[in-house]
């Protein structure tokens, strides 16, 4: 009785072909993969939609996208390089893609409406005309 006692607390011999074996499978990583891909995701869309943010917020978030992609740390299993090198992509190429996406964003940032004076509407011919004049203009 005894000695089925210790058997009990006795580990069990695993090979480690039968240990890995499990993390091996496509299904096995699959929550995962999704995650770090959902992660990437939303880093750059807060880098696209936050370009050329104007408020705080909208900065920070555009701020923290930035931080994270253009870091090279590898020591957390959830950054940037380690993310890539998961889903199989270049981060380089992302990199250099985003890059382009701001430069072209901020070349073509938008300005501020330009205000016209109503006299200067009147030199153009939308001052004083009637409807009935408008009209006859048209047909």
């Amino acid at each position: 009785m005894s000695n089925e006692i210790t058997n009990v607390f006795e580990p069990d011999s695993v090979l480690p072909d039968q240990f890995f074996s499990e993390f091996s499978q496509p299904a096995a990583c699959e929550s995962e993969r999704r995650l770090m891909l959902a992660v990437l995701q939303d880093a750059v869309e807060c880098y696209q939609k936050y370009a050329l943010a104007r408020d705080a917020r909208g900065a920070f978030e555009f701020a923290e996208a930035c931080r994270w992609i253009e870091s090279a740390d590898r020591e957390w299993p959830y950054s940037f390089e380690n993310i890539c090198d998961v889903l199989g992509v270049n981060p380089v190429y992302i990199r250099e893609g985003l890059a382009r996406f701001g430069k072209g964003r901020r070349e073509r940032k938008r300005r501020a409406p330009r205000i016209v004076a109503l006299s200067r509407l009147d030199s153009l011919g939308f001052g004083e005309s009637s409807e009935e004049e408008l009209l006859k203009e048209a047909s």
